[in-house]
């Protein structure tokens, strides 16, 4: 066990076994994405205390909660991951039903987000179960939080997570969310984020943000326009390594050009006051409104 963790269990203890922990539940606990110490005090409280520990990957998370002093026995644990999450559920609902406590980790960050653990929670659910979320880690929000939002960007945004493999389904998948002017979030492993960034070059201008290796030792969030993210992977061999999260920004909306000013000042003028009409247009179009009653009289000295 690391020194650093020495008093993190009995700290654990002690903010949460008041609270009380159902049997016969599925906890769906969110772990750290890279730094250690991001893992909440309830998360190492219920970890310690279920029944059995089913994670993504044993040997992953054996490592991960041994460095916190947790050790669990052989019987206490359960492979559940995307090639058998349909059969695994299966007895986790059987050892629910005996009454047991069950933690679900997948390897990093919250479970069902991208990661397996949706169709289990379903399947618990349907059983008529109890699952328990405890929040924690996620690459989506940290990303968000850190990249900053455009000051036309009020809509939210969208999760999209992995794109396809397959290059024509990506293409496909980057040319819908080409079309779409929302903020959208993109999860990529590092053996395919070369073929990402050459399939997001098409957004041209528009800008992104990459969070490489977050909240590790080297982790860098740069933001820069679509057409130039190879360029950045390129510039520095150490950037094709590590997991990424990627925020493709909201698309800015085109500003109206003087010929759009003027279109809308001749149909307002032709129906309505230069000042009635100077003042809708300045509301329809944003432009200022001294521009646009400028602009008006030049408009009605030249008819």
């Amino acid at each position: 066990m690391s020194a650093n963790f020495d008093s993190a269990l009995s700290a654990a203890h002690a903010a949460a076994s008041a609270q009380h922990y159902p049997t016969g539940a599925l906890y769906v606990v969110a772990t750290p994405i890279g730094n250690l110490a991001d893992i909440s005090l309830r998360a190492l409280h219920v970890l310690q205390l279920c029944d059995t520990l089913a994670c993504e990957d044993t040997r992953h998370t054996q490592s991960m909660v041994r460095a916190y002093g947790i050790d669990k026995a052989s019987s206490q644990w359960l492979a559940v991951h995307q090639h058998n999450e349909a059969e695994a559920s299966q007895e986790v609902v059987r050892r629910l039903q005996a009454g047991q406590r069950v933690a679900y980790v997948s390897d990093a960050g919250t479970p069902a987000v991208s990661d397996p653990g949706a169709r289990l929670a379903w399947q618990v659910r349907a059983a008529g179960l109890r699952v328990v979320p405890l929040p924690g880690a996620s690459s989506v929000t940290a990303l968000l939080s850190a990249c900053g939002t455009p000051a036309h960007d009020a809509s939210g945004f969208v999760f999209v997570g992995f794109l396809s493999s397959k290059a024509t389904e990506r293409q496909h998948a980057v040319q819908a969310l080409s079309e779409d002017p929302r903020t959208q979030v993109l999860l990529e492993a590092p053996h395919r984020i070369e073929a990402l960034a050459t399939a997001l070059g098409v957004l041209g201008e528009r800008p992104i943000t990459v969070g490489r290796e977050l909240t590790k030792q080297f982790e860098e969030i740069a933001t820069m326009t679509a057409q130039d993210f190879s360029a950045w992977l390129d510039a520095n061999p150490q950037r094709l390594k590590g997991e990424f999260a990627l925020v493709v920004h909201a698309r800015a909306e085109v500003s109206p050009t003087g010929q759009d000013h003027d279109r809308v000042l001749r149909v307002l003028l032709a129906e309505l006051p230069l000042k009635t009409a100077v003042k809708l247009a300045s509301e329809l179009t944003g432009e200022g409104r001294n521009a646009l009653y400028e602009r008006a009289l030049a408009l009605k000295n030249a008819t």
